[in-house]
């Protein structure tokens, strides 16, 4: 990168992976990827026969993560089929890296797959996920995802980058999940053609798996992708997933004089929790703003929602305490490793001493499939990243979204209430 050239983060990487000095903004180019990841909803069951059909292979197995988490454990013979596809294309393309232990997006986290400077694609919208690690990774639809298995390169256009500046210290009950929800309310989900960039105070002390639902839901705002700078956490994430960076980490910084579309700026310890009410996560507003909404089930799960610092949040909450009589808490883990790190602290065990029902790790629930759907009239409270009519079951169903703070807060008073009235906090 040139001396003279101010770019952020994003653009920097973009232009490693085209081959130029530098990118500007609204430029369409080719990139070459450093990496694939597909799951078996939208993987091979999706694009094996296209491959087939063009006498095609995968340009390279070793940059290709396959993982099944969206009909895990199978219910039906459907899902038993659909699982047994993804297990044996896999294996027939010579992909080394396929699992069913957890969410894609988690999985890629646990196994250190997404590294710094990193350009990568996924075949799910909720693939910004990546940029968590300092690497710029974007959802795609399974005809792209077919082209860029058969050939490891993608066409885009550069994106222009907002500025969330996130300053201070966030207050007692207030998490990453807010921090989103706030700005889905106060943005919308049209921001096209953007990467949100995390920066500030706040988000350096947050750990990677806060940072991951920041980037995340960058999908509900309908940007591009989100991304984090890569820092001390990051490298020491790497290393617990035994794939130490090697690289420069000073590279993968925006500049100084980095061109922005928007620079948005917060403190950390004015945001209060906030809850998206049916049927978009842009329909948010802090939590006291909903009055006292009677639940019938609360949901912690998903990539957004049930990471290990996601249960120790719940646990905060439920410790000493029960669900309410004529509520389900339902606990669905992002990974097996997750569920097993929260056996072994205990965490686990204050779950389902408050009443909590384990389910099975995977995405469940929050896309509508296995258990924990909704039925006609039902009202949920759920960690999930998305609410819209019909996700979680049927279209007569009602879901608010909300931290995990919230949602157990939820499940023990039967209602959508302020976390911090359960965790002594002074409002």
């Amino acid at each position: 990168m040139s001396a003279t050239v101010s770019a952020t983060l994003a653009e920097k990487i973009l232009a490693r992976a085209c081959g130029r000095e530098a990118v500007r903004a609204g430029e369409i180019l080719t990139a070459r990827l450093d990496l694939l990841m597909m799951h078996d909803s939208g993987g091979p069951r999706r694009v094996a026969t296209r491959l087939e059909k063009l006498g095609a292979k995968v340009w390279d197995p070793n940059k290709v993560v396959v993982v099944s988490d969206h009909f895990v454990p199978a219910v039906d013979m459907e899902s038993a089929d659909i699982l047994a596809l993804t297990r044996k294309w896999a294996q027939a393309q010579g992909v080394t890296h396929y699992d069913m232990l957890g969410i894609c997006h988690v999985v890629l986290q646990e196994h250190g797959h997404v590294q710094p400077g990193m350009f990568c694609v996924g075949g799910d919208s909720h693939s910004p996920s990546g940029g968590a690690f300092g690497a710029f990774m974007v959802g795609m639809g399974a005809t792209d995802i077919t082209g860029a298995l058969v050939t490891g390169d993608v066409w885009l256009r550069v994106p222009q980058t907002t500025r969330v500046q996130l300053d201070g210290v966030l207050g007692a009950g207030v998490s990453a999940k807010d921090v989103m929800l706030m700005l889905c309310g106060q943005h919308g989900m049209g921001n096209e053609g953007q990467v949100f960039e995390y920066g500030g105070s706040a988000v350096q002390a947050m750990p990677m798996h806060e940072r991951l639902t920041l980037c995340n839901m960058a999908a509900e705002l309908g940007a591009e992708t989100g991304i984090v700078e890569p820092d001390a956490t990051t490298l020491a994430a790497l290393e617990q997933a035994g794939k130490p960076f090697l690289g420069d980490l000073a590279q993968w910084r925006s500049d100084a004089g980095a061109n922005y579309l928007h620079h948005h700026h917060y403190d950390a310890a004015q945001i209060a929790p906030h809850v998206a009410a049916p049927h978009s996560p842009a329909n948010s507003r802090p939590v006291g703003e909903h009055g006292k909404v009677r639940i019938d089930q609360a949901y912690i799960g998903a990539c957004t929602g049930a990471k290990l610092t996601d249960l120790r949040m719940a646990a905060e909450v439920l410790k000493g305490r029960r669900v309410a009589k004529g509520t389900r808490l339902l606990i669905a883990p992002a990974s097996v490793a997750m569920t097993a790190q929260a056996a072994a602290e205990g965490t686990l065990a204050t779950l389902t001493e408050a009443g909590a029902i384990l389910l099975p790790s995977g995405c469940g629930a929050c896309a509508g499939m296995g258990a924990g759907m909704l039925s006609s009239g039902e009202v949920c409270m759920s960690t999930t990243a998305r609410n819209f009519k019909g996700r979680m079951g049927s279209a007569e169903a009602q879901v608010y979204l909300g931290s995990p703070y919230s949602v157990a807060a939820a499940a023990v008073k039967g209602e959508i209430c302020d976390p911090r009235e359960l965790l002594g906090e002074n409002l």
